[in-house]
């Protein structure tokens, strides 16, 4: 079965500095029929306005992936870590028993378009980490590139769950598959342009649930994020 979310049906505020799209419920935005789907909690869209972000709150047991759109966030948190996370790479923050932190855009003059990703833990209170890699786009071109894994790899950050994330960017007319094993569930996420996906017409910003799929077949041009998950 294939389930889409349509871009325009996603949960969306504009706090003027803040312009953000919420695929799952989140904060004010409640739908009860979009929790989350498997151990993937959350996916955000936002947009920060320049010098703005936000201020220091707190995070426990939960895995926070941070994929960069277009500018840079600068990053501050409680166990030490400062950064900023630019195009070209992707943040993991496992909260574990606690953590407190900051995300402001690290530019005075130009927008952050980021997606914010949750991912629920397999394990509960572990001891906070940080962690940031670079992506390389010559790897993305037309395959799967893993960028976050329970098994780390040169290109992926650690998480503490049975999930994988894999990167991809379609040129025109490109296509591309992704192999959903018996069992396993997948999520596929729309991050720019137009694609096919299984046959059905998906723009920036639409999402769509596999399950009980054997794979994820797409053609056109664009970025996307999949979602390989228990």
């Amino acid at each position: 079965m294939i389930s889409i979310r349509h871009r325009n049906e996603r949960g969306h505020a504009n706090h003027g500095w803040l312009d953000t799209y919420h695929t799952f419920s989140f904060d004010t935005y409640y739908d009860p029929n979009y929790m989350g789907f498997r151990s993937l909690r959350v996916i955000n869209e936002d947009r920060v306005a320049p010098g703005r972000g936000f201020p220091t709150h707190g995070h426990r047991d939960m895995e926070i992936l941070t994929y960069i759109l277009d500018g840079a966030l600068q990053h501050k948190d409680s166990i030490g870590t400062g950064s900023v996370i630019r195009v070209g790479e992707i943040q993991r923050m496992s909260a574990g028993t606690g953590v407190r932190h900051s995300e402001f855009n690290a530019s005075q003059t130009e927008p952050v378009h980021l997606l914010q990703i949750w991912i629920m833990p397999e394990v509960l209170h572990i001891q906070p980490s940080y962690e940031q890699k670079k992506i390389d786009h010559d790897n993305m071109r037309g395959k799967w590139l893993l960028i976050a894994s329970r098994n780390p790899s040169e290109s992926a950050v650690q998480i503490q769950q049975d999930a994988k994330l894999c990167a991809a960017v379609l040129d025109d007319h490109q296509v591309l598959e992704y192999e959903i094993k018996t069992g396993r569930h997948a999520w596929l996420q729309i991050a720019r342009g137009n694609v096919q996906a299984n046959g059905v017409s998906l723009q920036a910003g639409d999402g769509a649930a596999y399950s009980a799929e054997t794979a994820v077949q797409l053609a056109g041009k664009g970025e996307v994020l999949l979602f390989d998950l228990a």
